[in-house]
């Protein structure tokens, strides 16, 4: 593997994205743990957690801790930088890089809060100082 492959960000699928979620909201966990926290969303098998899991840790998106008898698992990158990574790609992707595109897509689907707005407002007048 050339180090331009070691250092380009692994790219979870929607299942994996489900696992990270779990472990970034509760921290490091056994499989249990989180394929009990899983069951809550969703219908899902010990053995196919186990197995996405393991998996993850091989691809070097989750770290497993064996020094005590049931397995640790973390998450290797934090969560922020996972998701930037991915926010950066669907910008590319749906919105040939323009941020202001996404921003203003969102904006127009949805009501907005009172507050909501302000917290744009604030974001958008700390950006222009």
């Amino acid at each position: 593997m050339s180090k331009e492959e070691q250092n380009k960000p692994v790219e979870p699928t929607k299942s994996e994205l489900e696992i990270l979620q779990v472990l970034w909201e509760i921290g490091p966990a056994t499989v249990r743990t989180v394929n009990d926290e899983l069951q809550k969303q969703k219908e899902v098998n010990y053995a196919t957690t186990l197995k996405f899991m393991q998996l993850m840790a091989e691809k070097g998106m989750l770290i497993r801790d064996e020094s005590q008898m049931k397995h640790i698992y973390s998450v290797a990158e934090e969560e922020q930088k996972t998701k930037s990574h991915l926010l950066d790609k669907f910008v590319d992707a749906m919105y040939k890089g323009s941020a202001s595109k996404l921003v203003l897509q969102l904006l127009g689907n949805k009501k907005n809060s009172q507050q909501e707005l302000q917290e744009i407002k604030d974001i958008l007048k700390k950006l222009e100082e």
